[in-house]
């Protein structure tokens, strides 16, 4: 194979892998937890987050994960205070949880910035399909929610 065959199926394989990845979403699973600033319980306790709440998951090591909050902070979790269940935080003043995907359907109900949702499954481009814990089921933004 000469040198240019070689490098254009290098350069095919990592675009193919690099697609494959996908943003790690999970969700807090305890009451509360705490943030660290190292993946260690001697580290400096940084914040409390609280259930619900979802995170990026950035790295991992062994029994930890290092996450991105909604607001962009960088710390470290216990593994075991995450789950794989999806949720939402409302990042917008107000939200509207809306029947359908349309920018016209009827609003169910109004959420409040840092409401948190169940994420249900993907929409029409721009829409998240949710369930309130409370209840009501509906689609809300994209761009009024952070965990997607």
């Amino acid at each position: 194979m000469t040198m240019w065959l070689r490098t254009l199926l290098a350069l095919s394989l990592v675009g193919s892998t690099g697609t494959a990845l996908a943003i790690d979403y999970r969700s807090v699973d305890a009451p509360a937890a705490i943030l660290y600033d190292a993946p260690s319980q001697k580290g400096k306790k940084l914040y409390l987050i609280k259930a619900q709440t979802p995170v990026e998951v950035v790295v991992r090591l062994e029994g930890w994960y290092k996450v991105r909050d909604a607001e962009g902070t960088l710390a470290w979790i216990e593994a075991r205070h995450l789950a794989e269940r999806r949720t939402l935080v409302v990042t917008a003043a107000r939200a509207e949880l809306r029947q359908s995907d349309k920018p016209e359907a009827p609003v169910l109900a109004e959420l409040d910035k840092w409401v948190a949702v169940d994420f249900v499954e993907a929409a029409a481009p721009g829409w998240a399909k949710v369930k309130h814990r409370d209840g009501p089921s509906g689609y809300v933004r994209s761009t009024q929610v952070w965990g997607l």
